[in-house]
Order: structure tokens, then C-alpha cells, then sequence
């Protein structure tokens, strides 16, 4: 599920665990963690995210499965798109509507309301999840309705069966909203109450539901599929499954809630005020995501045209929204497992700090972060930019979708590499405002953030060729990113008293240096294997990613240990910790 600011709740639920020494395996040093965030508070944050990075990675290996899956039964071409198109539809409108309130208002709420008082905190969950579950219910009923109005706004240059094989999916898809929505809020209960293994494990299961479905569909088809030639019977199997997965992800956590003690009795006695204290923040998030959602539609709007007109002038169909969504599920891996739960471990403890005027410690916890999640997110990045032809060939080339296809992918996906620093330097920044319960100052600076992104697609589309639009597109997302951060920045500076800055761009110098030895290896290996017997083929690939990225790791490893790089001294120490016989 692609976003353009950011991810989902539900793809990454807004996972959250209420800080102190019980869950952070001892006790806080004396005054906080004001006094820096090197090893103690570093290693806190690790093992407060451990569990949640293990299940995201496992929702994202099999998510991946997922997507090539999807991609060998379907291509790249107009289905994908249409598939893919109308599958982003449902995201988009929970997004707009509810998700940016419940990730970024709803648990902070929860954890003061319990702060304050536990029983009127249980009953504040009771009253606000019953509300959200009418709200939910009418917007996905009124969305269903509105579905070819979708269809045409994201897939405007969609025509005869391309448009109705969209407008089918999009009604099964629609539902998905209720789905998504009442699992996001489970988690963030589950969150606030400790409790956050399910929430990041569910998802899995809709992965495998949906390979299973990938799987059946190229079973009954010989070939590729196309809007023309598509059966009622191969669209019924994608969009029950589709959704279908959803459905049993949010039912997953239900045993979870209950084992928590979470027992649902709708009520909307809502106090004085309480409607208030929601309705006051959740309108500056609402203009936030309506701008960030903005762009999302000018993106997918413009790629299916780039998509169309490719197929129009003969040059293939490979060079639409298809590629842009899958590449965008690659560059959101890192983040994904690192960022986010990095970010959910924080946003409590930064939210207690904030609410106890503890700047300092909030400006520690922010650092600390920040390095903590480049330790994981730098190297990546330089794997994905270095190896992205080996990625998508290993992930993408089979099926329905061939190797030029999937070197699309790749350029977008180098492309997105690029941006992976500022954009997971953003999400966190976003987080240091809501902990101090400011909504308002992100919205001003997606101003900043979703002009740029707009102004440089349009760009990109006038400008370049129709088989580089969406390599454009990605760049101009990276452009967009690096401007909200700096701005950001600017802002958290001046509120904070200073940002640690010394000690952040100090850390990232040091990353930077342990990643070039990793980025020359990882060459030097694709270099070598292409002159001997040639990249393309899927053993080659294979090779120079198993090779290039363990001796590249390891070299990584050696050079950041020299570098006295505490972060990573502290991730490798925490995670041998955890080895059998230690």
C-alpha cells in the first residue's frame, strides 16, 4: 500500500508500548535521559523496538512475496494498473479521513487519559472506539457509492475495459476502509495498553492470503491478462481475496484485545471537552493528510498517464503507476522495519517529556532516534542504489512481468534510495510535534512539502520523456522530502533549543564513511559477475545480492566498529545478547 508521506497505519500499524523501566529492561538513569542518548538510552529504544522491527520484518519479507506474486500473475501493464490503482483507493480514504488522527492523535490521547486516570482512560477508549466504528461504517458505504468517481480522478486516462475492470475492483476494495480502520484502532489500544506483538504480526497473514490468491490466478490463466480478456471469474478471485485478507488481519487481533482485557461496550457519553480535545487537534491532521493525499493523487494520476500513453506509442506497457507502487514498497522496507518502530518506541516517552516540559529529553530522544535508525537505514539505502537492477530482477522478473520490466523498477527505485535518509529524518521530526501535542505546525510545512513534490511531478511529466516520467516523478518525492526536513529542522531548532546537531551530523558522518567500503564491495561484485557471465539472468542476480550484500554487511560492520560508532556498537551488542548460549 503506497503513500506518498508517508505509510499507513495498518501496512505498519501505529505501533506504540508505554515506557518505563519494566519494558525497557531497567531502570531510567537518574534525571531521565537528558543526559544524552548514547549507549543506555540507545539500547533502550533497540529493545523497545526489537519485537516490532522482527514483525514488521516478517510482514514485509512476505510482503514482498506478496508483491512479486502480484506482479508475475498480473505484469506491469493496464490490469496492474487498474488492479493496483483501485487497491490504493481504500488507504487513500481512511487515510484522509481517520488514519493521520489515530496514528498521530488517538494514542497520545490514550496514554495521557490513562495517565490522568485509569478508569476514565478505559472508558475514553470505549467512547472513542465506538465513534470511530459508526464513522467508519458511513464513510465506507459512501465511498462504495462513489467509486467510479475514484476511478476517474487516479485513472483519468482509463477508457472502455480498462475502466470497468478498475470500477469492479474498487467496489470489492472499498470495504477495506471499515477493515483497516478498526485494526488500526485495536492496535493503537493493544499499544497503549503494552501490548504489541499481534499488531505488528497480523498483517502476515494477509500476505499470505494474498499469495495464495496470486497463485490460484495464475494457475487458471495460461499467459498474460489483460482488461480485455480478463474472466468474471479471475476478477472475482482477486477482489474477494483481496479484501478478504484485510478482513482476517483486523480479525486477528480480537483474541489480542481480549487477552488485554479490552472488552468492547459501545457508548458515546462523550465528557465535556473530550469532543473538543479530538476535533482541536484532528483538524490541522486532517489538512495534513488532505495535502499529502494531494499528492498522491497527482502521482497516481500522472503515472497511469504516463502508462497509457507508453502503451499509445508502442513502447510497452511496463511505465506506469505499477512500477511507481512497487519500487515505492522496496524503498519503504528499511523505514518499515527500522524507522517505524523506532519512532512507536519513542512517541510515548517523547509525549511524557513533552507533557512534563522536559525539553531537554525530548531533544535527546529525538537524537538518539534519528541515529539509532541510520544505523540500519544508511546501508540500505546504498544497497538499494548500488544493487536495484539485481533487487528487481530476483523480485519482479517472472510471470507476466519481463526483465525490462523490472529494470524499470529498479531506476525508480534508485531513485527513491536517494530519498530514504531525509524522508525516514522527516517521519520522526513530524513525531517531536505531535509528542508535544502540535498538529498544526506539521500541516504548515506540508505546504512546503507537498508543493514541491506537486510542482516537480507536473515537471517531471512536461519535461521527460515518457519512459523516464516516473523516474522523475521518484526524484521529484525525494526533493520534497529533503525540503520538509529542512524546514522542520528549522523550526525544532528554535523550539528545542537546539537539535543535538553536533553530535547527529557527527554520527551520520561516521555512517556515511562505514557505507562507502559497503557500497564499493557491492559494485565490485556486480561489476565482476556482469563481465564473466552477465547480470540479467536470475542466478547472476542472485549471486551479486548474496555476495555484494554479506561482504559488503560485514566490511560495514568492521568500518563502523572503528569508527567507534556507539549505535552500532550497541545494536550489535544487544542483538548477540539474544544468541543462544549467551
Amino acid at each position: 500500500m503506497p503513500a506518498i508521506a508517508e505509510e499507513t497505519a495498518v501496512d505498519i500499524p501505529a505501533q506504540t508500548i508505554v515506557d518505563g523501566p519494566d519494558l525497557q529492561g531497567g531502570a531510567e538513569p537518574p534525571g531521565g535521559s537528558s543526559g544524552g542518548s548514547s549507549g543506555g538510552s540507545s539500547g533502550g529504544i533497540l529493545k523497545s523496538g526489537a519485537i516490532m522491527a522482527l514483525g514488521t520484518l516478517a510482514s514485509r519479507v512476505t510482503g514482498f512475496l506478496r508483491t512479486a506474486v502480484i506482479v508475475a500473475a498480473l505484469g506491469t501493464g493496464l490490469l496492474a494498473n487498474a488492479y493496483n490503482t483501485a487497491n490504493t483507493i481504500p488507504n487513500q480514504i481512511y487515510d484522509l479521513l481517520l488514519g493521520g488522527i489515530l496514528t498521530s492523535i488517538i494514542v497520545p490521547l490514550l496514554v495521557r487519559a490513562k495517565q490522568r486516570d485509569r478508569t476514565y482512560g478505559e472508558q475514553y477508549e470505549q467512547r472513542v472506539f465506538t465513534l470511530a466504528v459508526l464513522g467508519l461504517a458511513a464513510l465506507t458505504l459512501g465511498s462504495i457509492l462513489l467509486a467510479p468517481v475514484f476511478i476517474d480522478v487516479l485513472g483519468g486516462s482509463f477508457t472502455g475495459p480498462q475502466r470497468d475492470v478498475a470500477i469492479l475492483f474498487a467496489r470489492f476494495f472499498l470495504p477495506q476502509i471499515f477493515f483497516y480502520g478498526v485494526g488500526a484502532f485495536a492496535g493503537a489500544i493493544l499499544n497503549s495498553r503494552g501490548s504489541f506483538g499481534a499488531p505488528m504480526w497480523a498483517p502476515v497473514l494477509n500476505n499470505l492470503v494474498v499469495i495464495a490468491i496470486g497463485g490460484a490466478f495464475l494457475a487458471i490463466t495460461a499467459g498474460p491478462v489483460d482488461p480485455d480478456t480478463i474472466s468474471d471469474d479471475m476478477l472475482l478471485l482477486l477482489s474477494i481475496g483481496t479484501t478478504g485478507g484485510i478482513v482476517l488481519q483486523t480479525l486477528a487481533l480480537w483474541p489480542s484485545l481480549r487477552k488485554v482485557g479490552f472488552r468492547w461496550r459501545p457508548r458515546l457519553d462523550f465528557k465535556k471537552g473530550e469532543l473538543g480535545e479530538v476535533a482541536s487537534m484532528a483538524g490541522w491532521t486532517l489538512l495534513y493528510v488532505a495535502l499529502t493525499q494531494s499528492a498522491l493523487v497527482v502521482i497516481t494520476r500522472l503515472t497511469n498517464m504516463a502508462g497509457n500513453t507508453a502503451v499509445e506509442e508502442g513502447l510497452g506497457e511496463g511505465y506506469g503507476y505499477t512500477p511507481y507502487f512497487n519500487a515505492y514498497q522496496l524503498f519503504q522496507l528499511p523505514y518499515a522495519i527500522v524507522g517505524v518502530s523506532v519512532i512507536t518506541a519513542l512517541l510515548p516517552r517523547m509525549s511524557r517529556f513533552a507533557a512534563e516540559g522536559k525539553t531537554a529529553d525530548v531533544r535527546a530522544a529525538f537524537s538518539g532516534g534519528l541515529r539509532l535508525s541510520s544505523v540500519i537505514i544508511m546501508p540500505a539505502a546504498a544497497l538499494m542504489l548500488v544493487l536495484g537492477p539485481e533487487i528487481t530482477t530476483v523480485l519482479f522478473a517472472h510471470g507476466n512481468a519481463s526483465a525490462d520490466d523490472a529494470r524499470v523498477i529498479a531506476r525508480i527505485m534508485q531513485m527513491f534510495a536517494i530519498a530514504l535518509v531525509p524522508f525516514s529524518t522527516y517521519q520522526l521530526m513530524l513525531r517531536v510535534f505531535y509528542a508535544h501535542g502540535d498538529t498544526r505546525t506539521p500541516a504548515l510545512i506540508g505546504f512546503v512539502t507537498v508543493g514541491c513534490n506537486i510542482a516537480l511531478a507536473y515537471t517531471a511529466y512536461s519535461v521527460l520523456d515518457v519512459t523516464w516520467i516516473v523516474v522523475g516523478i521518484a526524484a521529484g518525492l525525494g526533493l520534497a522530502n529533503v525540503a520538509g526536513a529542512a524546514t522542520s529542522w528549522l523550526v525544532l531548532r528554535r523550539r528545542l533549543g537546539g537539535m543535538d546537531g553536533r553530535r547527529i551530523v557527527g554520527g551520520h558522518l561516521k555512517l556515511l564513511a562505514a557505507v562507502v567500503p559497503l557500497a564499493g564491495f557491492a559494485y565490485a561484485t556486480h561489476a565482476v559477475v556482469d563481465a564473466v557471465a552477465g547480470a540479467d539472468s536470475l542466478p547472476a542476480a542472485l549471486l551479486v545480492l548474496a555476495v555484494g550484500t554479506a561482504g559488503g554487511g560485514a566490511l560495514y560492520l568492521v568500518t563502523a566498529k572503528l569508527l567507534r560508532v556507539e549505535e552500532v556498537q550497541t545494536m550489535v551488542s544487544t542483538f548477540a545478547r539474544r544468541l543462544p548460549g549467551r
